[in-house]
């Protein structure tokens, strides 16, 4: 039996590209919305947002083979 070779196609490298770009963006815009917010509790929620965003960052990264360092 012959295996499939690790490959990504050009379409889904272009969705990951897209996907990784949304989370980071959300995840920068969050991030600069709790430094704004007085209230604790929104705040804690919105870098639980941002914190949730670069999480998946890096799952885009792993699946393409890629390492992530803080």
């Amino acid at each position: 039996m012959q295996t499939v070779p690790v490959m990504i196609s050009t379409k889904d490298l272009a969705y990951l590209s897209d996907m990784f770009e949304w989370n980071f963006t959300s995840s920068k815009i969050a991030n600069h919305y709790s430094k704004e917010v007085q209230d604790e509790k929104i705040k804690n929620f919105i870098l639980k947002v941002a914190k949730m965003h670069k999480e998946n960052c890096e799952k885009c990264i792993q699946m393409l083979g890629g390492n992530y360092e803080n």
